[in-house]
């Protein structure tokens, strides 16, 4: 799936609403029941009774700490014995309180924080506790971070040396709509500080470029005004989400007007600072997009065309757009997945604002009825005009 194309960062960005335990994140190494106790051992065991495996698969095991429980409800859960696997996999889904309490007193292992971090990902409480664990994987805390809760992703940017080492949780962090926007300014100069290249943000050198001038907050413990002002901003363009194809009418005599219904979300977005209009191009909707693209700011309109939520009808949207900046309409022909569509490159090769070498380049790509139509075309230019004669002539030789 294309990155440029594909609209699955709404799982990243929030809860799917699949269930926890079909939709492990990480993809850790079997929990190996050499590690438990002798006594443990026995329990998974194929030989075991399969009566007191059931027991055992309700997270009733006497003799066993609760931690080592857990870790028999891991195993059983892969039993051929339906009966087992069954309740071992509900155990897993509704842990008793008694026992959750235990084994977050202990050290689990990897695999056991894992699936509990999916299944409490709701659970402050729990995840705090998770996430302080020694063995907990970073694969784990990447998972939560593209999920999680605001009040969690606060818990997860707080250590620092983790981020550090595995950024790919800072990426994570700054795509989750939930993430204070503040944080994840304080996050993208963290990284930027130690010389660490987020390569998973696709605008990651605009973000960068965004806060050099801008005053890096404080961790607080409510969120800031324009932390508010930006969640607000997100929840008004989900209410106006798909009702237009695009936020502005062309005007017959040249230029563009905006349309009345998208005023009062063109004006929080104009009153954002610019890293709020880096992350907004990352992760807002098509109407912010839009109206972004159009941003002064090159750096900010630019970033709207490597947003991982760019879909095929937007991109073709700008590129046939001749209000649009040359630079933008250079980024969305160098995109191999924007370019991939016909409609995009027909559209690019038919913008006069279009750098002529680009749409040179795209020509030879169109179909013969399209050329006949640019060759003689008077809305492009001459040498794109040219080169369709070209491409023809070439074909019917």
């Amino acid at each position: 799936m294309s990155a440029a194309l594909a609209p699955a960062w709404g799982n990243a960005i929030g809860f799917d609403g699949a269930s926890p335990l079909a939709a492990l994140a990480s993809m850790l190494p079997p929990l190996d029941p050499g590690t438990l106790s002798p006594a443990a051992q026995k329990l998974v065991a194929p030989t075991a009774p399969e009566k007191l495996q059931e027991v055992a698969a309700k997270g009733i095991a006497p003799g066993l700490r609760p931690g080592e429980v857990m870790a028999v409800l891991l195993l059983l859960r892969g039993s051929d014995r339906a009966t087992v696997r069954d309740n071992a996999e509900r155990t897993l889904g509704d842990v008793p309180e008694q026992l959750l309490s235990g084994a977050l007193g202990t050290d689990l292992p990897p695999q056991v924080i894992d699936v509990l971090s999916v299944t409490y990902r709701d659970r402050i409480d729990v995840l705090e506790k998770l996430l302080a664990m020694p063995r907990i994987d970073a694969e784990t805390v990447v998972d939560l971070a593209a999920h999680c809760s605001e009040q969690v992703s606060e818990l997860i940017a707080t250590n620092e040396q983790r981020l550090l080492a595995h950024p790919r949780i800072i990426e994570k962090l700054y795509m989750n709509r939930r993430t204070r926007m503040s944080t994840a300014g304080r996050l993208v100069e963290l990284a930027a500080r130690n010389k660490v290249e987020l390569l998973g943000l696709p605008a990651w050198k605009e973000a960068v470029e965004a806060i050099k001038d801008e005053l890096i907050v404080e961790p607080t413990a409510e969120p800031t005004p324009e932390d508010i002002a930006f969640k607000e901003a997100l929840a008004l363009a989900e209410q106006l989400e798909g009702v237009e194809e695009d936020t502005h009418d062309a005007l017959d005599e040249g230029g563009e007007v905006l349309k009345e219904r998208f005023k009062s979300l063109f004006q929080q977005v104009a009153e954002m600072k610019m890293s709020e209009k880096i992350r907004t191009a990352m992760l807002g909707t098509r109407e912010q997009r839009m109206i972004l693209v159009r941003d002064r700011n090159k750096i900010v309109a630019t970033a709207v065309v490597r947003s991982p939520l760019m879909q095929e009808s937007e991109a073709a949207l700008i590129a046939c757009n001749r209000n649009m900046s040359v630079e933008v309409l250079r980024i969305i022909a160098s995109v191999p997945e924007l370019v991939k569509s016909y409609v995009v490159k027909r559209a690019l090769v038919e913008n006069p604002k279009t750098p002529i070498m680009t749409a040179q380049r795209l020509v030879q790509h169109l179909r013969e009825n399209d050329l006949k139509i640019l060759a003689k075309s008077k809305n492009v230019t001459g040498p794109v005009k040219d080169a369709a004669r070209r491409h023809l002539e070439r074909r019917n030789s």
